[in-house]
C-alpha cells in the first residue's frame, strides 16, 4: 500500500528534513504534498532525488484523500489545522508541543514506548515529543529496564537549529559580524548567540523554569515511568545541529557501569562510544547527519548509592524530530492504523 502524504510546515528546517527522512528510508509514498503559510506559497522544496514540490496554502488546503499528514509548523498551526485534517481522515504526525500532554494522545519514541498505540490513535494525532526528551529518554531506556530511573538531573547544550532557520541565520550573521566589529543584531534570541551561551529556550514559568526543562520532566514521565522525578536545565549554545546533555541519574536498583555499557551496545536507536581517552566521545558536529543517540563518558556518581552520569548527543532535526516522525508513521503503517483511517475518512 502506496499513501498520499502531506507535510506541513515543508519549508522548514524540520520539515525538509523530513521530506528527506521519508525518501531516505523509501516509506511508500504515493504522492507528496509540500504545505506552509500564504508568505511560503510557490516556493520549491525537493522531496527525493527526481521530485520538486511546489508549496501549497495549509490555510486553504482540503486534507480529504491525505493518508498522512507530518506537521511541522508550531503549535498554532498544529491546534487550527491538526484536528481538521484528522477530522478528513488524515492520520497526524505532529511535531509541536500542542498536543503532547493531552491524555487521548499518545507521544511515542518509538524505541521507548512503541505500547503507547495499543489504544489505537482514536483522536487521529500522534505527537512527537520534544527534541531533548526524545534523545534523553532513548538513552534512558535500556537503563531503566535493568535499574529502574528514580531521579534525573540533565544540563542541555542545545542547537540553534532547535529554533528553526531563523536561528541558524542569527547564529551566522552574528559570527560574521564578529569578525568587521559589527555590533551584534539581536532578534530571534534574548542575548547574542555567537561565542556565547544562553541559559533561556522558550518561556519562564512561575516557578522560575522554561517551558522547555518542564517539557522535558512532563514528557519524560508521559514516555517512560510517572514516578520519575527530572530536574533539568536548559541552555542554547553556539552549535548549528546537534543537541548534547550532560545527565545525571539515581537508581532505585544497583548498576555499575559495566552493566550499562553492555545494556546500551545491544540497545535499538543508541550507539556507544565511551573510550576513556582524548577525543574517546561524540560531539554534537559529529553527530550532524546521523540517526543514532550517541552515548559517551558514562561513569558513576559516588553522590548517591545508585548513581551514573553520562553524556549523549543527537541530531535535533533528524532524531529529535523528523527521522522520530518518520519512524512513527513506519511504526503506524506496520500495525495497519493509517490505513484503517483512510478506510474510515
Amino acid at each position: 500500500m502506496v499513501y498520499r502524504v502531506a507535510v506541513v510546515g515543508a519549508t522548514g528546517a524540520v520539515g525538509r528534513e523530513m521530506l528527506k527522512t521519508l525518501a531516505e528510508r523509501e516509506f511508500p509514498v504515493g504522492e507528496a504534498v509540500g504545505l506552509a503559510s500564504p508568505r511560503s506559497v510557490g516556493q520549491e522544496v525537493s522531496f527525493g532525488d527526481k521530485t520538486v514540490l511546489k508549496m501549497r496554502n495549509l490555510e486553504t488546503f482540503d486534507f480529504k484523500g491525505i493518508d498522512l499528514a507530518l506537521f511541522s509548523a508550531g503549535a498554532a498551526s498544529a491546534a487550527a489545522h491538526a484536528p481538521r485534517a484528522a477530522a478528513a481522515g488524515a492520520l497526524v504526525i505532529d511535531n509541536s508541543s500542542q498536543f503532547r500532554m493531552d491524555f487521548d494522545v499518545p507521544l511515542l519514541v518509538p524505541e521507548v514506548n512503541p505500547q503507547a498505540l495499543k489504544r489505537g490513535v482514536r483522536r487521529g494525532i500522534v505527537a512527537n515529543p520534544n527534541c531533548s526528551t526524545i534523545q534523553m529518554v532513548v538513552a534512558l531506556k535500556p537503563l531503566h529496564d535493568i535499574a529502574r530511573v528514580k531521579r534525573v538531573v540533565v544540563s542541555t547544550y542545545q542547537s540553534v537549529s532547535g529554533a528553526g532557520k531563523e536561528g541558524m541565520d542569527e547564529l551566522f550573521n552574528q559570527t560574521k559580524g564578529s569578525f568587521v566589529n559589527d555590533a551584534p543584531t539581536v532578534e530571534h534570541f534574548s542575548k547574542p548567540i555567537a561565542f556565547n551561551c544562553i541559559p533561556h529556550i522558550d518561556a519562564f514559568m512561575e516557578d522560575g523554569a522554561t517551558k522547555e526543562e518542564w517539557k522535558m520532566a512532563m514528557e519524560t514521565r508521559k514516555i517512560l515511568d510517572p514516578d520519575i522525578a527530572v530536574v533539568a536545565t536548559c541552555v542554547r549554545v553556539p552549535v548549528f545541529i546537534g543537541h548534547a546533555e550532560a545527565v545525571t541519574v539515581e537508581f532505585h536498583d544497583p548498576i555499575s557501569v559495566e552493566q550499562a555499557w553492555e545494556a546500551l551496545r545491544d540497545a535499538p536507536g543508541v550507539q556507544l562510544v565511551d573510550k576513556r581517552e582524548d577525543g574517546g566521545y561524540v560531539t554534537p558536529l559529529e553527530s550532524a547527519g546521523e540517526d543514532a543517540v550517541f552515548v559517551s563518558r558514562m561513569r558513576r556518581d559516588p553522590t548517591v548509592p545508585h548513581g551514573l552520569s553520562f553524556w549523549c548527543v543527537a541530531d535535533n532535526l533528524r532524531k529529535g524530530a523528523a527521522l522520530n516522525a518518520v519512524q512513527i508513521a513506519e511504526l503506524l503503517d506496520q500495525q495497519g492504523l493509517i490505513g484503517k483511517r483512510r478506510a474510515l475518512g
